[in-house]
């Protein structure tokens, strides 16, 4: 038990430690004098408000998707019983992209509300879309089918992102929100997204006893007493929240979503009421360092992000495939 807490607490001190990193270092780097002066605002300079204005309201944003990227992965993963499982993976924000791009094209004094609840919809609809695709065979729901009836649609809600960018010259203002980073976010967009993120948060520690009985069988849950079908409903409209939220704030980004809960499931086991808030704090540390690391990499340009998790996120994807394949 004693190990258990201090697993918790190690995971909380990195997270702050990140944050305190992030605020830190940059294209500008400032002392922790000033870092804490802005953060607790004791203090009025220019840096402070350098830090208060554009630094601080992207590590928030970069807890905020890498905690809401991981939270979806972690509860796709067990709803699908698919270890390859990711939104990035299977349609949840290529459907997002789409609509974000469609959004734009008939839309285009759309506030970023409309955008995020138009994100909300295109995560549904490709969640919907690889859902049956992936079901439609006669032997039924596989893991391997599922991943690639998710690159098949995703392929697809791409192709119609472009062609819609393109055919209304928008290509430009649709890549801003896919290029997957973290630029330029503000306190505005965070004042939408939060709200969801965090209600998302606690509606799926609620559900998170329901998800671990689900991922061992459908059957067990029935016999149970669960409402199978009302809690899968539910689940992945939590997924599609917070896929959708991820998109509207910074674009496409795969791997985290698919990274983050295994790692969690090494820490604390194969509890999805331990593995879903793990999986919250790790995401966010991870994509807090992932962003430090595109500012600062080659400062005073940015590297891209989604060019970071990716370095790291298809090895591990391979990784994955190939234990699964060995194990078969």
């Amino acid at each position: 038990m004693k190990n258990k807490a201090f697993i918790w607490i190690i995971v909380m001190i990195m997270l702050f430690l990140s944050v305190i990193l992030a605020l830190a270092f940059g294209a500008a780097d400032v002392t922790y004098k000033e870092a804490w002066q802005a953060v607790t605002m004791t203090a009025t300079s220019e840096t402070i408000t350098m830090l208060q204005e554009l630094r601080i309201p992207r590590v928030i944003g970069a807890i905020t998707v890498g905690a809401a990227l991981a939270l979806a992965g972690a509860m796709m993963q067990g709803v699908t019983r698919n270890p390859l499982a990711d939104p990035g993976l299977l349609g949840v924000t290529a459907g997002a992209n789409a609509a974000l791009a469609l959004t734009l094209a008939f839309f285009p004094a759309s506030n970023y509300l409309m955008i995020t609840l138009a994100c909300f919809i295109g995560a549904a609809i490709g969640t919907i879309l690889v859902v049956l695709v992936g079901t439609l065979a006669p032997s039924g729901f596989s893991p391997i089918r599922i991943v690639l009836a998710g690159a098949a649609i995703s392929a697809f809600l791409y192709a119609i992102a472009d062609g819609v960018s393109i055919a209304f010259q928008i290509s430009k203002d649709v890549s801003m929100w896919t290029a997957g980073g973290l630029i330029g976010l503000s306190w505005a967009q965070l004042q939408i997204a939060l709200p969801f993120v965090i209600v998302c948060i606690v509606l799926a520690l609620l559900l998170s006893n329901q998800l671990s009985i689900l991922r061992m069988s459908e059957d067990v849950a029935v016999s149970l007493g669960q409402n199978v079908i009302l809690i899968k409903i539910a689940i992945y409209t939590l997924i599609t929240i917070l896929a959708g939220t991820a998109v509207a704030l910074v674009g496409n980004l795969a791997f985290v979503g698919l990274m983050i809960p295994h790692i969690a499931r090494r820490i604390v086991g194969s509890d999805y009421k331990k593995i879903l808030p793990i999986s919250v704090l790790i995401g966010g540390m991870f994509m807090v360092l992932a962003d430090l690391v595109g500012r600062t990499i080659n400062a005073p340009f940015e590297t891209p992000v989604v060019a970071i998790v990716s370095v790291l996120g298809l090895p591990f994807f391979l990784l994955i495939v190939y234990k699964g394949v060995k194990a078969s």
